[in-house]
């Protein structure tokens, strides 16, 4: 299991490298193993990893097995994952789009796309502090427990998901819509959905 996760998450970063959703060194993988995280080591780039660039880390933060420095922001990750149980793989990013906002420090709208509705809810905007910094950790922590995805002031984004598959493509999906909301801006703005649609859309989750 050790050595598939290994090669899934370098699968799926080279996938998102392509995408342009992790440019340069910018960014961190991480996926959870029993009491382990296997993260992406400090300086490494998602779209080209190897064997060597993945760490193993327990839940405070030490180095369990790997020769590199892991993530600077390692315990963004751990925090996730302690406030989450159904959270075993996590993607921070500075993809184009939601970087755009997260710069902007707008938060993408509520309630204009179905799908984004369905499967999120909304997109909250933590507050900026340093990267890797332990007040990242708590502004950013607040919003694990009840979204996936949050922004992250004037940096980028994280996104939480069930596996590493799962996880890149919420990834996909809130990239393409913060693409669409930029777009439609173009277009004279975006079209808010009624309340009752928003309802029926939440309502089919119970169905």
């Amino acid at each position: 299991m050790h050595e598939e996760l290994k090669k899934e998450i370098i699968k799926y970063g080279k996938i998102a490298g392509e995408k342009n959703y992790t440019p340069g060194i910018s960014g961190n993988i991480s996926a959870r193993l029993d009491d382990k995280i296997l993260i992406t080591s400090s300086g490494s780039a998602n779209g080209y990893l190897q064997d060597d660039d993945l760490v193993w880390i327990d839940f405070e933060g030490n180095i369990v097995e790997g020769k590199k420095k892991p993530s600077s922001e390692k315990m963004l990750h751990i925090e996730f994952y302690k406030q989450r149980p159904d959270i075993n793989c996590i993607f921070h990013v500075h993809s184009p789009y939601l970087t755009a906002f997260a710069i902007a420090e707008i938060e993408p709208y509520e309630n204009v796309h179905s799908e984004i509705v369905y499967c999120f809810g909304k997109i909250p905007m933590a507050e900026y502090a340093l990267p890797g910094s332990n007040d990242l950790v708590r502004y950013t922590s607040k919003y694990f427990n009840k979204y996936d995805v949050v922004l992250m002031g004037n940096h980028g984004a994280i996104i939480g998901g069930e596996n590493i598959k799962d996880t890149y493509l919420k990834l996909e999906l809130c990239e393409a819509h913060a693409q669409s909301l930029i777009c439609s801006k173009i277009l004279g703005g975006a079209k808010i959905l009624q309340d009752d649609e928003v309802k029926k859309i939440y309502s089919l989750k119970q169905g």
